[in-house]
């Protein structure tokens, strides 16, 4: 059995939430999180859609983190 070690370099996280502050708060604790694997924010991309059976607003982001 072989055990790699290798350093995560880049990392991709795809957040939802029918709260914007929910997904704020959401965001935040994975920033946190990948804070103690050395990865900083590089790019966040966010969208809302309308979801019409819930008749709500689905706020979704991309967050991109990289070793700095």
């Amino acid at each position: 059995m072989e055990i790699s070690l290798d350093m995560i370099k880049d990392k991709v996280e795809c957040l939802q939430a029918y709260d914007l502050n929910e997904l704020e708060r959401t965001i935040e604790d994975r920033i946190g999180i990948n804070k103690a694997l050395m990865l900083r924010v590089k790019q966040v991309q966010h969208q809302v859609t309308y979801h019409p059976i819930l008749n709500k607003m689905l706020y979704s982001a991309v967050v991109h983190f990289a070793v700095d």
